[in-house]
Order: C-alpha cells, then structure tokens, then sequence
C-alpha cells in the first residue's frame, strides 16, 4: 500500500508547500482537493478560481501554440491559472499554471498534450463521534470539552465523543498510505504540534463509496488545549494541541500536505454550529504603591509574560467553545499607579436615609460643605455633595450603586476630578466628622494595597466594597464591549484569588475581573482568569456545583483545584451556547433567566487556598463561600419574600435609587453634576451590550 509514497511526495510537494509536477512513469497520485484553502466557505473542488496548494498537481505545459486537451475525465477538474478549462476548450500558450485538481477517487487517464497520462486519486475524509462525514470546508474541527477516556473493544468504532474526529482514506488498495501525519497550525500559520505516523486500519467503506475501492480509518482523534491534555498516557498516541481559528492539516509521513480542516466551536449546539468569536481584554497592572513594582513579576517585563501566558490559557480553554481574547503579544496592558483618594461614598454600604445635618469635605485642600435635609436618600444626597463640589470648581462624576443584601438603599459614589482631568484629592475637613447626619454616612473611597485589597462578600458583591469601587471606577474607560482585568498584588485577609462584577447584577461595576498574585500562581490547578471569565461571559454569578451535582473536571465548578487533566477545565455544550446567548452580538444579554428566586452564591474562586474541594462531603460548605449551600446568596434579594417583578430587589414598583431602569429606558451615563474633562471616568451604560464579536477564519498566515 506504501508504494506510491516516494512518487506521491514528488507530485505534491512540501507540506504547505507549491503544488508539485507530474511523476514522469506510473499513475500520477493525487487526493481529492474537498478543503478550504483560502477560507471562503466552499469547497476548492466547487470553486471556480482555486488558489494554488500542495493538493494541485502541476503539469508542464509545451511552449507555442495553445492546445486543447482530448478528454477530461468526471473526477478531475483541469486548471488553467486557477480557473477550470471547459470541455473543447483550448490551453493557452502564454498560460502560467496547468494544474489537474481531483474532485473524487479512482483512477482514470486524461489526453493532455499529445499523451495519455494516468491518475490515481484516493480521498480523505473526516468523521465524527457517531460516524457521520465533516464537510472540511463548509464545517470544522473543535477542540476538545471531555476529559480523557478509553477506547472501545472497537477502536474505529463509534464513540460518545462530540469532538473526536476519525480520518477515513477512500482509494485504489495499491495506492492508499499505511500511515499518514496530522499536524496542527496556529491561525498565523505557525506550526503548533505534530502527531506522527498516525496508522490506518482497514474498516468497512460508506455505502456512497464505488466498488473497488478501500477504506482505511484512524482511531478517534482528539484536538486538545494544552500539553496536560496532550501528555495523558491514556490519549498521547491520539491527541495533537490545536488551537481556535487554526487548523487540523493531514500529510503524508514526513511528505506533503493532504487535506486540512479549520477548528472553532463545537459543531452542534442549541444554537447550532459555534464559530469563532472574539472577545477584548483591557488589562490594568496596578503598583502596590505609587512608583513601586508590578504587582507580580518582579519588573514590568515578567508581569508582562505572566500576563499573556494568562490569557493563553484563557485562549486555550475557551477555546472549546470558539471563543478567543486575542493574540497575547497584542494584549492592551497597562502599568498604573493606586488612585489617590477621589472618591466619597455617600452611604458608604447600608445607604440609611437621611436624619438631617452636613456633610464636610476637602477636596485639594478646600473645605467643601453640603447640607442634608431630614428623609434624603443617598443619591439625593451625592447630589447635593456634587453640586457644592462642582460649584468649587470642580468636575464630578456620580455612581449609583444597587442596594447591597443588608442595605436599605443603594449607595451613591461620588467621584472628583481637576479641571485638566486628574483625580483630586478628598480628604476629611480639617476638624469634626465627614457627616454630621446621626444616620446618613460617608465615606472616603482610598486604595491602600499593601495590606491588600478589601473583597466583597456575599452580602455585598453586586456593589463591590468601597476600596474595590475607588480602584475600578478610577480606570474605567467608558466602554463596555471590553472586559476589564484589574491584577493587583493580593486580597486582604486572604482566601481569595479572583472575583468578577458582571452585567446580571445590575451594579454600576460590570464586566469587570480582579485576580491576584495567588490566581496566577495557582496556575492550571485552579484557571482563576478563565473561571471569572466565565461568570462574565455566561453573565451568571453562581457554579454548577451550587445546587447539582459536583463536577470537578468542569471550570465553572466553585471549589476544584487539580492541574490533572480530570482537574476544572471543561466547558460543556450548553455553557458555549449560553455564552452566546448573554454575550454575543446576536441577541441581547438577557441577564438572569430566573428572576430573584434563583440563588446568588458567591462567585469567588476559592478561599485560604485556590478553589479547594469538599473537605468532609456534601453536607459541608465549600471553602470560599460565607453562607454554605443551602443558603441563597445576600444580595439577590433585598430581605422581602416576594421577589420584584423582573428579578430585582423587593419592594415599591417604581425603581428605587441605584436600580438599573428597565430594558429599553433611555439612561443617562452616570447623572454628571458637571461636564467631566477628557480622562474622567466614562462609566458604563445600563444597557446591554455585546461583549463577544463574530470572528471569521481567514486563511491560515493571513489573520489580521
């Protein structure tokens, strides 16, 4: 069966190399040309301008008069510089590509150029879990979401894995390869990894297959996300790394490129088949001090490497569901300084009413007095505060807050800046009390990061504390089709290595992701950038382990920590497809489906160590969560037992202060007090708005 390889590799050539010339004795081999080349979405054999691949084979044309050819026969197609000859037609004289592309196997002969030349095609396919044949060009190939597992007592047999993909060879017994290589390719073009001498066993041809002709199969293969996946020694002869918008590209041992099929999404799920789609990180390094080291790395160039190297494997696991961040050699990253004390919080956390009495403050060193009447709610409040400050000659910005679990109402942050656009300096007046109000508090948002960054809890996550507030709401840009990564040094108190503010809250935070050094240096056991990406992509605070059953092999689950391939890596079909549904372009990020009712667990990944696992059995709380798991998360609810219409807190019909409008209200940004300078903070609109673009294959070395 091997005989033909050395003429083979003559004929096409170098692996992804130009299309080769016929052999001068003996049948000339050549594969039926089904892929996508140049990723338009149809076949190479159905266009009418094929660009040039190791699939053509090259023929030398005689110089002079053009020619017509005698016959072509129905499984070949006769290229003339890309475009197919139509019977009866003539060949060019000045023609600079001759080229016969296979479009079905067998073998035929076609009158070219005064001689008869024969041509043996064979085919490749590939096949699913199920058996059922993968159109290369019009699908696709995904990358794994199930954790390694043996064969059957068949191993070319059907299997109960969407993701694995056989490769049938289809041709002349003589003719067909022992063996064939499968390589995979970086969307750049970049060679990824290689699975070598991969062998075919004979196996029964489909039924559309013609008399006369064999069939030879591999075992399942598996397109993995990292080398732990690829090293397991139950799966290592069968895995091969891909990754999303790359390529799974078949060739001859050592020899020339075959067929090649693109990777994105899984090929089945309740929207259909998933793409690629792209998601945009803005990552903020912050100093743990002004002037002072990144907050992991040792120098700015290390927090730069653990940054990408972060985002690679977000790539790597989200991938399985077709979604990319980026290139990490084009990640938005900045090194930034903790904001000095802009913020004042009137309310602080609990948002009591108003008794009556002043709130006093300095701002770069001017006292600042605004009086409160009896019964004003905090936002009423901030805006008094704002309008004394403003008259100062200051810009402010303001913030609603939604009520956080033991609140009576939502807090309002109020944030300072220069006439040039630097954050001013808030500071407590020179003598007595920010607030004189016996009830209605205010507090100084200041970041001291030294001592770590005060995380929320569950009672207050959909507001964030007040330090967390000051931090975000300093840096954000305004734009909320981008997700948000704020790296500091540690959280207070330890126990946490990762948290995310997401659009289902209805905070004035969202989309929005803090991780520490601890998330980094758990690594692969605990994928802590990945997880909380998750809770903002499905736009959903809570785990699957919360109230069913525990599945540790997932990343969404609350507590596993393993850096095993059975550890929290796995997507499921139903994730990607609610991925898109909340955070793609083509329907609106409808939030929570559930209303109030659903419960909030908390939504951090892990306590004193990351994302440990169940220490005495179900009965126990997980680690990292406040209130166990038979207790719904604060926060969710505002201390009623109806739920409010629409899943927000309980109460009154009309909106309380910090509640998001409804859907298709027309919102003001923040409710400016004044007109902000360019550089203030934009604040992110109440709407929805998509956070994952459609991104098309493009040819492979061609990504833009």
């Amino acid at each position: 069966m091997n005989g033909r390889l050395p003429a083979l590799s003559v004929f096409l050539g170098a692996l992804l190399g130009p299309a080769s010339s016929a052999a001068q004795d003996g049948p000339a081999l050549i594969v039926v040309d089904r892929d996508d080349d140049d990723a338009d979405g149809a076949p190479d054999g159905e266009q009418a301008r094929v660009p040039p691949s190791p699939e053509l084979l090259a023929l030398r044309a005689p110089r002079g008069a053009s020619q017509a050819p005698a016959a072509i026969p129905d499984g070949l197609r006769l290229l003339v510089d890309g475009s197919p000859v139509q019977p009866g037609s003539a060949i060019p004289a000045g023609a600079r590509r001759v080229e016969l592309q296979a479009v079905r196997a067998g073998r035929s002969e076609i009158a070219l150029f005064g001689r008869a030349l024969p041509i043996s095609a064979f085919e490749l396919r590939a096949i699913d879990g199920a058996g059922t044949r993968i159109d290369m060009a019009r699908s696709h190939a995904s990358l794994q979401r199930t954790p390694p597992d043996r064969l059957g007592d068949d191993p070319f047999g059907n299997l109960d894995d969407p993701d694995a993909i056989r490769l049938l060879v289809i041709g002349a017994a003589e003719d067909l390869p022992l063996t064939v290589d499968v390589h995979s390719a970086a969307p750049s073009g970049r060679a990824i990894d290689r699975l070598p001498s991969v062998p075919l066993g004979h196996v029964a041809c489909p039924p559309d297959v013609p008399a006369g002709l064999v069939c030879g199969s591999t075992r399942p293969l598996r397109i993995v996300a990292d080398d732990i996946d690829r090293n397991h020694p139950m799966i290592a002869d069968r895995s091969v790394k891909g990754e999303v918008g790359g390529a799974l590209v078949v060739a001859l041992p050592d020899g020339p490129k075959l067929q090649m099929i693109r990777i994105a999404g899984p090929r089945a799920s309740p929207l259909g088949p998933l793409g690629r789609t792209r998601a945009r990180l803005r990552i903020l390094m912050v100093r743990p001090r002004a002037g002072g080291p990144p907050p992991m790395g040792g120098d700015d160039a290390g927090a730069l490497a653990i940054a990408r190297a972060e985002v690679e494997r977000a790539n790597a696991l989200w991938g399985a569901c077709g979604v990319s961040f980026g290139p990490p050699e084009e990640l938005d990253i900045s090194f930034v300084d903790p904001p000095r004390p802009h913020l004042l919080a009137i309310g602080c956390d609990h948002g009591l009413p108003a008794s009556g009495g002043a709130i006093r403050v300095r701002v770069d060193g001017h006292e600042v007095t605004a009086a409160i009447r009896p019964r004003m709610r905090p936002d009423a409040a901030a805006r008094a505060v704002a309008a004394a400050i403003g008259a100062a000659g200051f810009s402010v910005r303001l913030s609603d807050n939604p009520a956080i679990g033991a609140g009576a109402f939502g807090t309002t942050d109020v944030l300072v800046r220069r006439p040039g656009g630097a954050p001013a300096a808030i500071e407590p007046p020179a003598s007595g009390a920010l607030s004189t109000d016996p009830t209605l508090t205010a507090c100084i948002g200041a970041v001291e990061l030294e001592d770590g960054l005060q995380h929320f809890s569950d009672t207050d996550a959909i507001a964030g504390t007040v330090e967390e507030r000051a931090l975000i709401k300093a840096f954000d840009d305004g734009d909320p089709a981008t997700i948000d990564v704020v790296m500091v040094p540690s959280f207070a108190g330890g126990g946490r290595i990762g948290e995310s503010f997401i659009f289902a809250d209805g905070g004035a935070i969202r989309n929005t992701i803090i991780e520490d050094r601890a998330g980094l240096r758990a690594d692969r056991a605990s994928f802590a950038l990945s997880h909380e990406l998750g809770h903002v992509l499905l736009d959903e605070p809570g785990h699957p382990d919360d109230f069913g059953v525990d599945t540790p092999t997932r990343l969404m689950d609350a507590d596993a920590a393993n850096s095993s391939a059975y550890g929290p890596r796995r997507l499921t079909v139903d994730e990607c497809a609610r991925a898109i549904r909340q955070s793609g372009a083509a329907e609106p990020r409808l939030g929570r489906q559930s209303g109030a009712a659903e419960p909030r667990l908390g939504r951090q990944s892990g306590a004193a160590e990351p994302r440990l696992g169940r220490q005495s059995g179900a009965a126990e709380p997980r680690l990292g969560r406040q209130s166990g798991a038979a207790e719904p998360r604060p926060g969710g609810q505002s201390g009623a037992a109806e739920p409010r219409p629409g899943g927000g807190q309980s109460g009154a019909a009309e909106p309380r202060p910090g509640e998001p409008p409804p859907r298709g209200a027309k919102v003001d940004p923040a409710g400016a007090a004044a007109a902000s300078p360019p550089g203030a903070p934009g604040f992110r609109p109440s709407g929805p708005v998509p956070l994952l673009a459609p991104w098309p294959l493009a040819p492979l070395g061609r990504e833009r």
